[in-house]
């Protein structure tokens, strides 16, 4: 099912968006470059994979439910652009060219969160209506940035191996924002509960009334799995890096990688089951 498929496609495009983003957090000519030599080439594989799983899709849209294929063909494009441009960015990161490698990874960012905007509406099913749209994109832009700090955070933690010296309020910076953006997806999702059912179509408010009505233990479980718990983690984290012990808190990002992407894969199966973007 096309439909089925590109809910979860979503979520590799959120991580290589989001994580582009969580590489501008450390001072880069403070830190071994290494760490974005690394992160850079997860974030691209990422994108890649959106780019070939939405082209895969585009080729049998005819024959399946969900986006059809020219707005599949178009969303594969917009993450094959932005694929090419953080290639350039992270061939810069073994050269001198400081000009080029801002320049890229500008592109590269803007780029990204077209094509995540443009993906996300793939998902947004005929007239339900503006506040709808709000809704998905905002909470496209929420889970990436969650899911990018998340990430980005616990790759960063294991520089802190290899550079014994570097200060731990690097990987403080990286923790607190990721708590912001937590309690930032935290209003989006309300939010895209609250925009459909009080400003949205007639399909919107009946999306949402499904939601409740039949998948609520599910809504539950995509709230305390997801935000809630890594919330906690995230708190957790923050008290172990006021020791410091940098790799305690490294392995506290472990398993809240993994409470985020629980969430996340949950709150897609949402988006399928019912057009709520959660």
């Amino acid at each position: 099912m096309t439909r089925f498929a590109a809910c979860f496609i979503l979520v590799f495009g959120e991580l290589a968006w989001g994580g582009l983003f969580a590489l501008a957090i450390p001072p880069f000519f403070n830190v071994e470059r290494g760490f974005y030599k690394s992160s850079a080439s997860v974030y691209l594989a990422a994108s890649l994979a959106t780019a070939i799983g939405l082209g895969l899709l585009a080729l049998r849209a005819g024959a399946s439910d969900g986006p059809g294929a020219g707005s599949l063909w178009t969303a594969a494009a917009l993450w094959t652009l932005s694929s090419a441009t953080v290639a350039v960015y992270l061939y810069t990161l073994w050269t001198e060219n400081g000009l080029l490698r801002a320049r890229s990874y500008a592109l590269g960012l803007g780029l990204g969160l077209i094509s995540l905007i443009a993906n996300v509406m793939l998902l947004m099913p005929h007239g339900f209506g503006a506040a709808a749209a709000v809704a998905y994109g905002l909470t496209a832009i929420t889970s990436a940035l969650v899911l990018g700090l998340v990430s980005g955070a616990m790759l960063f933690g294991h520089w802190y191996l290899i550079d014994l010296e570097m200060p731990v309020d690097y990987l403080r910076t990286f923790v607190r924002l990721l708590g912001i953006a937590l309690v930032a997806d935290l209003i989006a999702l309300g939010l895209a509960i609250g925009l459909p059912a009080t400003l949205g179509s007639v399909g919107a408010v009946a999306a949402v009334h499904e939601l409740f009505a039949s998948h609520l233990e599910l809504l539950g479980f995509r709230l305390l799995l997801g935000p809630v718990a890594t919330i906690v983690l995230v708190w957790m984290c923050w008290q172990t890096l006021k020791i410091p012990e940098t790799r305690a808190a490294t392995g506290l990002l472990y398993i809240a990688v993994m409470s985020v992407l629980v969430g996340e894969m949950l709150g897609r199966f949402i988006l399928f089951r019912t057009a709520i973007p959660l």
